[in-house]
This record gives structure tokens, C-alpha cells and sequence, in this order.
């Protein structure tokens, strides 16, 4: 999944924010839908803003289930 990094506060552990647009089933309008997931940053190399791709891995904690595969854009 490819997201947004929205903090990056924490020691090798970012916080992704994937959006996705799905169709209201009765309306038929497209709506946007948001998740947050913390994923595993072992380099520390990711920043506020950027443009990442997550994958799912086991349990690295109580909330990581996710570890982050590359950056593809690094904000400015």
C-alpha cells in the first residue's frame, strides 16, 4: 500500500496514512476513506510528508504490522 508519512516521531516506527475513494452504496458518490497504520522505519530514514510504501509482516510490537518496503518520494 502506498500512504503518507504523518509522524515520525517515534524511535524506527512512522505513521502512514492511506487514503482510498470508495462508492457510496445507496448515494452511488464517491467517498474518501482514511486509515492509520504505524510501520517499522528501521533506518530512522523517513520524514514528515513523505511518500511511502508499506507492506504487512508479522507482529513487531502491539500496534506494527507493517514495515516500510521504500520511499518513493521524499517531501520537500
Amino acid at each position: 500500500m502506498v500512504g503518507t508519512v504523518v509522524s515520525d516521531r517515534m524511535d524506527k516506527t512512522v505513521v502512514v496514512l492511506i487514503e482510498r475513494t470508495v462508492k457510496h452504496p445507496l448515494y452511488k458518490k464517491y467517498i474518501k476513506r482514511r486509515a492509520r497504520y504505524s510501520a517499522h522505519d528501521e533506518s530512522n530514514s523517513c520524514g514528515m510528508g513523505d511518500l511511502v510504501q508499506i507492506a504487512e509482516s508479522r507482529p513487531l510490537s502491539k500496534t506494527k504490522r507493517w514495515r516500510v518496503t521504500q520511499i518513493l518520494e521524499k517531501a520537500v
